[in-house]
């Protein structure tokens, strides 16, 4: 006999980033493989306790990517539903995503978490992402990295006249 009670509802906070670095005159952003690299995705995870937001995204990208990064601001929110295996209770996820600068390390240094990280240009990652909300953060992000880019062009430029 199936289980008749309604399911409880959970909540849960997490933290991830989109990161970025310069590669000549274009630009790269990092994913994460999962399932064989049937599903790519942002690096994210739970904020652990007392954590602040900031640091467990910084923590989160670390341990997910094999990369060190700078947070330069945040990018905004997704929130999804799923059902928690084997309980009946359903789970209601927020993720805060902050965009964040390369500093140094290597995509081969992910943690066993991850199959795979991989650095994508800007133009392909979005289409790389499997899920919609991740998708609709790297729009919001490549907008940001895309004026900051024309700003520092610009700048540049007039630095030169």
């Amino acid at each position: 006999m199936k289980n008749s009670r309604p399911a409880s509802i959970v909540y849960s906070l997490s933290a991830g980033g989109v990161v970025f670095r310069r590669a000549g005159d274009a630009v790269e952003v990092a994913l994460i493989g999962l399932k064989g690299g049937e599903v790519w995705t942002l690096p994210k995870g739970l904020v652990d306790g007392k954590e602040k937001v900031r640091r467990a995204a910084l923590r989160e990208v670390r341990e997910e990517t094999g990369l060190e990064a700078r947070i330069l601001g945040e990018i905004g929110e997704s929130h999804y539903w799923y059902n928690i295996k084997n309980e009946n209770q359903k789970c209601r996820k927020t993720v805060r995503f902050f965009l964040m600068e390369y500093i140094m390390g290597g995509v081969a240094d992910h943690d066993e978490e991850v199959d795979d990280a991989q650095w994508f240009a800007l133009e392909t990652a979005r289409g790389k992402l499997t899920y919609k909300g991740d998708r609709h953060i790297m729009e919001k992000a490549s907008a940001i990295i895309t004026r900051r880019l024309k700003k520092e062009k610009a700048a540049s430029e007039r630095k030169s006249d």
